[in-house]
């Protein structure tokens, strides 16, 4: 993660055109080498990072109380993930708005963020599953999973392309939570209803 996050303030401090795989090495602390044996590009070094807040809005739906349905679970996941200083602290906001608005300017680095993204759907029907949803098909599953995740990567991407703060009705937390809310007529139920 110190790579991923020596990469992070690059790009931000000096932009990712101007940052080398050295320059993201040398301020890690390690050798060229070491970081070529993790990444195979200075692109692919904040991937980890990318994750991290996928995977913490993956905990937070697991460790919703499990009396919710799938949709207010979601919607306590986003808002405890998305809220500055619930999941992430305020000023590291600012670093992922940076970061998602690079994703739009650089093709490679879009490639990552989509990669990503691909892998927290994944990552949320097996959650969805471990809640008790395992007797819905697979496919209604991952589906389920696209929708919720898609709402959120929206809310994350539109928040990140203005300058609202991270708090507040214009804040991802919010735009995630209207995402979610404009999809309360999609079949939630029908698509994981959870085991008896």
């Amino acid at each position: 993660m110190e790579i991923a996050r020596a990469a992070a303030a690059l790009f931000v401090k000096q932009g990712l055109r101007a940052t080398r795989a050295e320059d993201i090495a040398q301020a890690a602390g390690v050798a060229p080498r070491t970081f070529y044996r993790y990444f195979a590009t200075k692109e692919e070094a904040v991937a980890p990072l990318y994750a991290a807040g996928a995977d913490r809005w993956a905990e937070a739906v697991r460790t919703a109380p499990p009396e919710l349905p799938v949709l207010q679970a979601l919607e306590h996941a986003a808002h405890h993930t998305l809220t500055p200083g619930a999941g992430v602290s305020a000023p590291s906001w600012e670093w992922i708005r940076t970061l998602v608005r690079l994703a739009d300017t650089s093709p490679a680095l879009r490639k990552v963020w989509a990669e990503v993204c691909h892998e927290a759907e994944t990552t949320l029907a097996d959650v969805l599953t471990s809640r008790g949803h395992d007797n819905v098909a697979a496919p209604d599953l991952r589906f389920t999973a696209a929708v919720a995740a898609a709402s959120v990567r929206v809310a994350v991407e539109t928040w990140a392309a203005g300058n609202a703060p991270a708090q507040g009705p214009e804040g991802p937390a919010a735009l995630a939570t209207r995402n979610l809310a404009a999809l309360r007529d999609f079949p939630w139920q029908d698509m994981a209803v959870p085991r008896t």
